[in-house]
């Protein structure tokens, strides 16, 4: 049985990361901060929960050792303080705080959790080596995080690993994500007012993040980023309008309605060649059948 700990277990893909974790028989200890969401980990045998805020990992004494490490966890990550700088300043530390931990419970591997931020405006496929051009603090933050952490890894005789995740849907997605706003619109019986949704997009499933993650960690070879997409690209609009034809087909979409950021990406796909070769992990979850998970969930939220 393998022993996993998880920083940051309460967000969308850390609540997939345990699901998967426990479809796989392994334990798991789940660390986040005091909230109410910790309330909605699943009540197993094999999931122990420590509330900790992320500033105060460096008091963590366990007696359990464990073998793989996810750094998920991440302080102010919303649009308004993405150039908060000292709370991104302040993120860095906590990477190195958790790396420290990983080490004083026996961890062998510390797989973080990068972002497609780290690359900034970026057009086409985004590979692990492709140009970094954070622009704006979380970028720059999580860049530096990964790697003042693989050095630290280095260091210390620890494998490392940084995930760019790229866009990520599922049940526990935030409310202003484009996916995640088409659906409550619908779901309200109301028209979602968005762009003419002419670009080419690269959209993966929480579960199949979770399996990426649990793949790294098992496989991913030392030092290595790797970028987490499905690796296949759709038009903006086709995402839209399953979306429609599982809520409402007869709905009106109000293409056109809003105008593209200034800075509009058009074109966005993970060159996940490596993540395969080395791990050998294949997206699982199409679309159809994500997206009616999430809407599901959304339902049920209601």
């Amino acid at each position: 049985m393998m022993k996993y700990i998880i920083m940051g277990a309460t967000g969308m893909i850390g609540m997939a990361l345990i699901r998967q974790i426990l479809e796989n028989g392994d334990y798991v200890l789940a660390i986040d901060r005091p909230c109410e969401k910790l309330n909605k980990l699943p009540k197993n045998k094999n999931v122990q929960i420590l509330e900790c805020d992320i500033a105060k990992l460096h008091s963590i004494e366990l007696e359990t050792q464990y073998d793989t490490f996810f750094h998920l966890g991440w302080k102010s990550t919303s649009v308004h303080s993405r150039d908060d700088v000292f709370s991104q300043e302040e993120n860095i530390r906590y990477t190195l705080d958790a790396v420290e931990l990983a080490k004083r419970i026996g961890c062998q591997v510390f797989v973080g959790a990068g972002s497609q931020a780290e690359y900034g405006r970026i057009e086409g496929l985004v590979a692990p080596d492709s140009p970094i051009h954070p622009e704006n603090g979380y970028g720059i933050a999580k860049y530096a995080a990964g790697r003042l952490s693989r050095i630290l890894c280095e260091q210390i005789g620890m494998r490392h690993n940084w995930a760019r995740i790229l866009s990520v849907y599922g049940p526990g997605d935030n409310d202003y994500t484009m996916i995640m706003y088409c659906i409550k619109t619908l779901l309200e019986g109301e028209s979602p007012q968005v762009t003419k949704c002419e670009q080419m997009w690269d959209y993966l499933y929480c579960d199949d993040v979770a399996r990426a993650l649990i793949a790294i960690g098992k496989n991913g070879k030392s030092g290595k980023s790797y970028c987490v997409g499905s690796g296949r690209e759709r038009r903006m609009k086709e995402y839209v309008e399953t979306i429609r034809s599982c809520i409402d087909k007869n709905a009106e979409i109000g293409y056109g309605k809003r105008e593209y950021n200034e800075k509009q990406v058009m074109r966005l796909c993970a060159d996940i060649s490596d993540l395969k070769a080395d791990t050998g992990f294949i997206p699982q979850i199409p679309f159809e059948e994500g997206i009616q998970k999430t809407i599901e969930w959304c339902r049920g939220k209601r």
